[in-house]
């Protein structure tokens, strides 16, 4: 009896009698039989919708589809008309008689380089300027999906991309073609350049990896006010793990800071201050437990945490401070961590456990003024309450103007990026993100490079530093939490090693930074550059030819409006 070779499951060659089972054994015909046995499976063995069509027939499969074409058309429609005031517009479609009249010519598949600064997606901007400079004809005007176009990276409401890229199909024979569609878009759209790509080439599967920049003022790495219940705590954490060395180590290169603020700002203007409005000043800054000389809000509020940190389930709130009743709650980004553990005794501090911390890593909130308890009876006195109002404007543009003043150190900077140098490779983000179980494979990615600019950009009295993060993707603010996680560990003057603890399988809240900040740089095309571009001769995706562009158009467009409204904010 002969024997053919077959495979088994595991991949392994083998022999087996042709005679063995019906099954391993070659039917002698294959036509009706073969039929025959398929459509006598059970249709319990049926799943899903495979064979869809062949079970119901062809008019029944047909009734039940869902009529795609009027769907697409519903939507060119609400394009067109509008819809959401915040989504750009779709040209009007032609007439006949206009297509008819309009010479065909042949569009190619292109790479269109991009810088936006715009609050509202800009598709139907740029495609408008496409039809408008003759990069797209007449016929196709009403409907992206007719030239293919594709989007790199799609950023979130808020966030700028000095450089991004789209992909599609379109006239490219006019050698001026790039400066017409830039003359029918506004200053805050930009089109670098367009380069042919392959024809199957798609922008989108195409991009490696990605750069974005984060813009972060300097006094964000400033520590708390020793006065303040943050200051304090710290301290007190310190000295309960042993670590008070440590902690004054890591924050050798700020400690005199609020010294000298005290000494050279707020000295001078207590003492212009009267005896009873002085001390009702001092009170309100230094012996109320709400006080924070700094000016922030210090008092507790769940809600704020839960919204700052993303997290949905209940939260661990020190027992230290308790929102006042009835009292108005602003829902702000403040700087809080939280970590979700079984209730400990009072009186000690677990060694693992993240404490909550209640001040904003930047000033990007307005500051809650201190006030004089509602219970003291001098409150009651309208011209020493005016007194004290202004006595503690005074007092916050002071501190103010001390934060906006500060210049970082080489030596704080080195911390800073000892802190981001902690995120490089492939870490378990489950905790920089939203609703991202630790046990889901999505939640791991991989950060190439994390580095800060040692050269700090100082505009109006304010000092900033620049942080650039290289990753293959990124999660929904992941990068905002990074940086905020980052700044406090600096801030708080903890060991670096707190970031590797986020990784672990414990859900902590961690703070997002402003998106204010937040800029998609320039998309990577590397692989496409070594294989396909080189193969078939076409021109390497580059952003680094428009190097000078680029940092013009965010100059002009992205660094000033952070700044104006980083002012805004503050005033």
């Amino acid at each position: 009896m002969h024997s053919r070779d077959i495979k088994t499951e595991n991949g392994s060659s083998g022999s087996a009698p042709a005679s063995d089972s019906p099954d391993n054994s070659t039917p002698p015909h294959h036509g009706a039989g073969q039929k025959r046995k398929r459509f006598e499976q059970p249709k319990q063995l049926q799943h899903g919708k495979r064979n869809k069509r062949k079970d119901l027939g062809r008019s029944e499969w047909s009734r039940d589809q869902p009529d795609r074409r009027a769907r697409n058309a519903a939507e060119q429609a609400k394009r067109r008309d509008g819809g959401d005031d915040e989504n750009s517009v779709l040209p009007a479609a032609f007439s006949r008689d206009e297509i008819a009249a309009e010479d065909r010519r042949p569009k190619k598949k292109v790479a269109v380089m991009i810088g936006n600064t715009t609050e509202r997606t800009i598709e139907g901007d740029l495609f408008t300027a496409f039809v408008k400079a003759g990069a797209i004809s007449k016929a196709n005007a009403d409907d992206p999906k007719k030239s293919s176009l594709v989007r790199c990276a799609r950023t979130d409401k808020g966030v700028h991309a000095a450089g991004n890229m789209i992909s599609l199909k379109l006239i490219v024979e006019d050698d001026n073609i790039v400066q017409k569609i830039n003359d029918n878009l506004s200053p805050q759209i930009r089109v670098w350049g367009i380069q042919r790509t392959i024809g199957s080439f798609s922008c989108y599967q195409a991009c490696d990896s990605r750069w974005y920049e984060y813009l972060i003022p300097t006094h964000s790495f400033l520590p708390p006010h020793p006065s303040s219940w943050l200051g304090k705590k710290l301290v007190e954490l310190a000295d309960d793990m042993g670590d008070r060395e440590g902690y004054e180590q890591r924050q050798e290169e700020v400690r005199d800071f609020w010294d000298e603020v005290e000494e050279k700002h707020i000295k001078p203007i207590l003492e212009k201050l009267d005896e009873s409005t002085k001390e009702l000043v001092m009170k309100a800054l230094y012996e109320t437990e709400e006080a924070d000389p700094e000016g922030e809000q210090t008092s507790g509020n769940e809600e704020a945490v839960k919204a700052a940190a993303d997290i949905q389930q209940p939260v661990k709130v020190s027992n230290d401070i308790r929102p006042e009743d009835g009292a108005a709650r602003d829902i702000t980004e403040q700087a809080t961590i939280i970590v979700q553990a079984p209730a400990a005794d009072s009186n000690s501090v677990a060694k693992d456990e993240i404490q909550p911390v209640e001040e904003p890593t930047s000033d990007s909130v307005k500051p809650v003024l201190p006030s004089l308890p509602a219970s003291s009876p001098k409150a009651t006195d309208l011209a020493q309450k005016k007194a004290l109002d202004a006595a503690t404007k005074s007092l916050r543009s002071a501190y103010i103007a001390a934060k906006k003043a500060y210049r970082i150190s080489p030596a704080r900077t080195a911390r800073v990026s000892a802190a981001l140098a902690q995120y490089i490779g492939t870490r378990n983000y489950h905790n920089y993100t939203i609703q991202k179980p630790f046990r889901d494979a999505s939640a791991k990615r991989v950060i190439k490079s994390f580095v800060v600019n040692p050269t700090p950009i100082v505009i109006g009295g304010t000092e900033w530093l620049s942080l650039k993060v290289h990753g293959q993707s990124f999660m929904m603010h992941q990068i905002r939490k990074m940086v905020g996680m980052a700044a406090l560990v600096v801030r708080c003057g903890c060991p670096v090693s707190r970031i590797a603890d986020t990784y672990e399988d414990a859900k902590i809240g961690i703070p997002k930074v402003p998106g204010l900040g937040l800029l998609l740089e320039r998309p990577v095309f590397d692989s496409y550059n070594e294989r396909q571009a080189e193969k078939f001769g076409k021109e390497k995706l580059d952003f680094g030819k428009y190097e000078k562009e680029l940092e013009d158009f965010k100059q002009r467009e992205i660094y000033e409006r952070i700044f104006r409204e980083e002012e805004r904010d503050n005033r």
